[in-house]
């Protein structure tokens, strides 16, 4: 990481899980953080800026986005829920934060895409990034939707974007479907170090870890110069073996989208 020590960075969602993570990791090489949330945020470094912003605020992050040589866009709705809360915070709030880096002349965005933009692929089916996204709910087409707005920003505005399609972020994989789909903590600083650090101008790929079980290819990860190291296969040998169907299991139910849909 000794290419972004001392850089700026900005992080929305810096108060979640992978974000104060994240932030702690960054910290320990010295990157100069701009820490953005609705949600109160602990801080890991004296130096550390703190902000309250909304995605939803444009003029807000590109005021926070000033002087940054990049940004990590975490915020979000990170599950399903009703379509209309997801195109408003997950599409539109994505927009403002491309739309924020690119008026504050930010060179790179890394964006938080999820696994599930291809969660209806059968469990058969090894999956490559250049394959036709097949979400499996609604919170999927937000994520596909975000990515194709980096593909736009990249190819249009010359702006740097890199898309990770996290997996399943546990300390150890605790299903049958997270042997497949787990993203350990240490292979998720390895992810977006190598996201804040390639030279290409524009990629998506899996944040997953290097499982036996693995459905999603490493390739496009390992030309960005990611390689995991963590396998389910070592810490999850009690779970059964994962029962087929869609890759996204219980996300990919008409169930699981139907109940959380608004009703009024």
């Amino acid at each position: 990481m000794n290419e972004t020590r001392a850089q700026r960075w900005a992080i929305t969602g810096a108060a979640g899980t992978i974000g104060t993570a994240l932030r702690e990791h960054l910290a320990d090489t010295s990157v100069e953080l701009v820490s953005i949330d609705v949600a109160e945020i602990t801080r890991v470094t004296p130096s550390e800026r703190l902000l309250r912003c909304d995605v939803g605020d444009l003029a807000g992050l590109e005021a926070a986005f000033e002087g940054c040589v990049g940004v990590i866009h975490l915020a979000g709705i990170a599950d399903e829920a009703d379509f209309h809360d997801l195109a408003e915070i997950n599409i539109v709030g994505t927009y403002h934060v491309l739309e924020a880096a690119r008026r504050a002349e930010v060179g790179r965005v890394v964006y938080a895409s999820s696994n599930r933009v291809t969660g209806f692929y059968d469990a058969d089916t090894p999956v490559e990034e250049a394959m036709p996204p097949r979400p499996d709910g609604f919170y999927g087409v937000s994520k596909v939707a975000g990515e194709a707005l980096c593909r736009l920003y990249s190819d249009k505005f010359d702006l740097r974007t890199i898309a990770l399609r996290i997996g399943s972020y546990e300390p150890t994989p605790g299903s049958p479907r997270e042997m497949h789909t787990w993203l350990s903590p240490r292979d998720a600083l390895r992810a977006f170090d190598a996201a804040m650090t390639t030279d290409q101008r524009h990629a998506v790929f899996y944040a997953v870890s290097n499982n036996t079980e693995r459905w999603w290819s490493l390739e496009a990860g390992r030309a960005a110069g990611f390689v995991p190291i963590d396998d389910a296969a070592e810490l999850g040998s009690d779970q059964p073996p994962f029962p087929g169907g869609p890759q996204g299991g219980t996300y990919a139910t008409a169930e699981y989208s139907v109940e959380r849909m608004h009703t009024d």
